[in-house]
């Protein structure tokens, strides 16, 4: 490729306007500085510009560049994809206007080394990178076709989000991969809240979960394996503690016109009943601070049935406003429409998850000598449960 090919190229790159962001990523703005760095001639300039190009890709992906440009189109958050996300109709020059950026993208996937160094006058080593023969097109609007599962933006490629300090959504670099297939037992509660989830993503009406129980029985587990099975189908799972609660309107106000379907996830959850987040969270789910989102629910956990540590002083006072003060604690748990409790498992059950678990992992055979060990274990911790069953596996396997 000619020199004043990749310069025009560059000038492409340059008139992007939908998918301007773009042009701001590092091996995109690098890629930009080496097709500059060939109006000088100066070969030690344009050598080392172009190295500073595939090094940022190697650090990027590992050097895919077409791989890299794919990505960067599909979190893109332009006025495009947010009209489409929204079920609005874009104006047809946008639309024009992104079928001919695309193009000039997928060119620049395709890009090989040989092309973008066929200009130096150079015959040393320069390093390579991956490119292929890409139709950008056909495969960016097929997604924005697909978009309820397929997301845009952060939502494209992350599955698990946190609340940061200033009240932002930021995707979890390295979510937990717990699987449905990974769980044992509890089958029924499990495939309560699965039923719960299919109905949410398909658009159907779907009610907040409040799952309670003793600690270690899988309730948290569930969530996540459940939010990593229908991740695919578009479901993705932000996780929101209780001090935070405060900021769940402006973050339904966020995902109000997203087209990805929502869990929002507290973890552990507990109040004093003079707790300034109860009334909030109380707020939240009679929809009193704003209208529910069809694409968002709410699945709680907590190891009390009514979610309000009560204390002594709570029982002060005369029989109508004890009672009321019963009432409210109450009534917190009442507001989430579904209620599903994990209880400790019993001896035989405790066992059994040991014995499927052994299995599953490659432990060891289940035995009278494993369960007598399995029970001693979980007895020396203070009772069994699901995550103790899972211990006493690990334990075994670290002295393989």
């Amino acid at each position: 490729m000619t020199k004043s090919e990749l310069i025009y190229i560059r000038t492409e790159l340059m008139s992007l306007s939908v998918f301007r962001g773009i042009t701001k990523d590092t091996v995109v703005s690098a890629l930009n500085s080496y097709f500059g760095s060939l109006e000088s001639e100066d070969t030690v300039s344009s050598v080392s510009e172009y190295a500073e190009f595939v090094s940022r890709l190697y650090d990027a992906n590992g050097g895919d560049l077409t791989a890299h440009i794919e990505e960067l189109c599909y979190d893109s958050e332009n006025i495009y994809v947010r009209t489409i996300g929204e079920k609005k109709e874009p104006k047809s020059w946008i639309t024009d206007c992104v079928r001919k950026e695309l193009s000039v993208l997928g060119r620049v996937a395709s890009l090989t080394r040989d092309e973008l160094t066929e200009p130096l006058r150079w015959s040393g080593f320069l390093p390579d990178f991956h490119s292929e023969s890409i139709d950008l097109a056909k495969k960016y609007f097929y997604r924005v076709e697909n978009i309820g599962r397929y997301g845009y933006g952060k939502y494209a490629h992350n599955r698990m989000f946190y609340i940061d300090e200033s009240g932002e959504i930021i995707p979890v670099k390295n979510p937990d991969k717990i699987s449905l297939d990974e769980l044992v037992d509890y089958e029924i509660q499990r495939n309560q809240i699965i039923e719960n989830t299919k109905a949410l993503l398909s658009g159907k009406p779907a009610a907040n979960i409040l799952l309670t129980g003793d600690a270690g029985t899988g309730k948290s587990s569930t969530v996540k394996a459940v939010a990593n099975a229908f991740y695919p189908e578009g479901l993705r799972i932000i996780e929101v503690r209780k001090e935070q609660l405060r900021v769940i309107p402006k973050i339904l106000d966020e995902l109000a016109l997203n087209p990805l379907k929502f869990i929002l996830f507290i973890d552990d959850l507990s109040f004093l009943s003079d707790d300034d987040d109860f009334n909030g969270l109380k707020a939240v789910l009679e929809g009193s601070v704003s209208a529910r989102s069809s694409n968002v629910a709410v699945y709680a956990t907590s190891n009390r049935r009514h979610i309000i540590r009560e204390r002594f002083s709570d029982r002060e006072g005369d029989d109508i406003h004890r009672n009321d003060a019963m009432q409210e604690m109450i009534s917190l748990s009442d507001r989430f429409g579904l209620h599903i409790s994990f209880n400790k498992p019993d001896k035989n059950t405790y066992l059994d998850i040991v014995a499927k678990l052994a299995e599953q992992y490659g432990a060891g055979s289940f035995d009278d000598e494993m369960a007598a060990s399995a029970e001693r274990f979980a007895l020396e911790r203070g009772g069994r449960s699901a995550r103790l069953a899972r211990q006493f596996i690990d334990s075994l396997l670290s002295k393989k």
